[in-house]
């Protein structure tokens, strides 16, 4: 880096962005609470929490001893949870239609074949909630069968048996109303029966969608498909007091400010820090400013027709000396798009790029043979690794990064990037926003 900064940290403001999650983020801090501690005990140092301001963030306080030295950290999560709640606020119906414009607006744009190019794992896990919302609308329409059937064969024996030989002689005329009105009543019951089965078979589907994670899934890649890559209203304008934040952080007595993008959260964390480098909001003398982009799943959005902004800004950000930008993935995550250049991939690396340095976690190396095949199989798990304890830790360690004694730029300064990176263009959509 051209900027010149201390490379040792005493004091460090970290700002967590999740991804598409509609949790509290009490569930962030206790994870940090809990794996931070197994950490500290596999690798030989101290580290506690303490409450921190709730407002405007919602955050806690770190103090740790690591390499003989204390380090002090502000740790505040930019919350964007409720607007992920009233994008998951749909009907069942509604869910279904999402899939429908969501599977178009990836077929018909082309970006769906070119994702499969990068890595798999990221596909079907997006093709993953339209199988299984097929599936389970298609269980739904075989228990309506069924329960039309059964209906339909109760009726007629009810008629035949019971109504029936109830009735006197009609004559004919009579017999042809009764007829029709029989049949009308029996389609009717047949179709509310049939209805209300599929009804329920859906609503149960929802209701323990914790275990299934198929209307979670669909309505976070429907967020960004909606739009075609475009940020909705609601979430720009959550960026910009992001953003403001971060730019208070700059301005205090601290010796890093560290941004942490996880999953969906890496693409804001590119376009808020973007927007914060262009405004002039990263003074000469600032804290060293680092972006830690983990669990990256940036193509889903950047490859789709109008992610104009979101491509302008991985090219701006690609180039800037105010930052150091690390991205962390592993092919053991398959919901990431592991070791894929954020920036290359999307065809919009400038000439010359320098950022991002992307290399992977190891999660085979850097867990247990016991500990892998523990959690090798819970995808949704893998997914949160890297804000985890590791076993057999290498040269990756979020407690360290985030409550060590070195800045990012310092700790990754020697690092070269993995061999086995993506870094080709496969973006059909490369224009940029102006």
């Amino acid at each position: 880096m051209s900027r010149s900064h201390p490379q040792t940290v005493q004091s460090r403001r970290v700002f967590y962005i999740p991804g598409y999650d509609p949790i509290h983020p009490r569930r962030y801090r206790e994870l940090y609470r809990t794996e931070s501690a197994a950490q500290a005990v596999i690798s030989g140092y101290d580290i506690s929490l303490s409450r921190g301001d709730s407002k405007p963030h919602y955050g806690w306080k770190v103090d740790a001893s690591i390499d003989n030295q204390s380090v002090h950290a502000d740790v505040s999560v930019l919350v964007w949870s409720d607007i992920v709640r009233d994008s998951m606020d749909t009907s069942i119906a509604g869910t279904y239609a999402q899939l429908l414009r969501t599977a178009w607006t990836y077929i018909a744009s082309g970006a769906l074949r070119r994702l499969m190019r990068l890595r798999k794992g990221p596909v079907i896990a997006a093709l993953y909630p339209v199988g299984m919302l097929l599936l389970q609308l298609i269980i739904a329409l075989l228990g309506a069968w069924g329960a039309m059937a059964g209906t339909r064969t109760a009726f007629e024996w009810v008629m035949r048996s019971l109504i029936s030989p109830m009735l006197p002689p009609l004559g004919e005329t009579g017999m042809s109303v009764f007829f029709a009105a029989a049949v009308a009543t029996g389609t009717l019951l047949c179709l509310v029966a049939g209805g209300c089965v599929a009804y329920f078979i859906l609503r149960w589907f929802k209701t323990k969608d914790g275990k299934f994670f198929a209307y979670y899934l669909m309505h976070d890649y429907a967020y960004s498909a909606q739009s075609r890559g475009a940020n909705p209203a609601p979430l720009e304008a959550r960026m910009a007091q992001f953003r403001d934040a971060i730019a208070e952080a700059l301005k205090g007595e601290v010796d890093e400010v560290l941004v942490v993008g996880h999953s969906s959260g890496a693409h804001l964390g590119v376009s808020i820090l973007a927007d914060l480098i262009r405004s002039g909001r990263v003074p000469e003398g600032a804290p060293a400013l680092s972006f830690l982009s983990l669990g990256q799943v940036v193509p889903m959005v950047s490859f789709l027709p109008d992610a104009h902004r979101l491509r302008a800004d991985l090219q701006y950000l690609s180039i800037r000396d105010e930052l150091t930008w690390v991205d962390v993935t592993a092919p053991g995550d398959g919901c990431a798009f592991a070791l894929c250049d954020p920036v290359s991939v999307s065809g919009v690396a400038p000439e010359p790029k320098r950022w991002p340095l992307v290399f992977s976690a190891q999660f085979t190396r850097s867990l247990s043979p016991e500990r892998w095949a523990e959690l090798r199989w819970r995808f949704f798990r893998l997914h949160f690794q890297y804000l985890c304890a590791f076993d057999r830790p290498l040269d990756y360690d979020y407690f360290q990064i985030t409550a060590g004694p070195m800045t990012l730029g310092a700790r990754y300064a020697h690092r070269p990037p993995s061999k086995s990176r993506i870094d080709v263009p496969v973006s059909k959509y490369t224009w940029i926003a102006a």
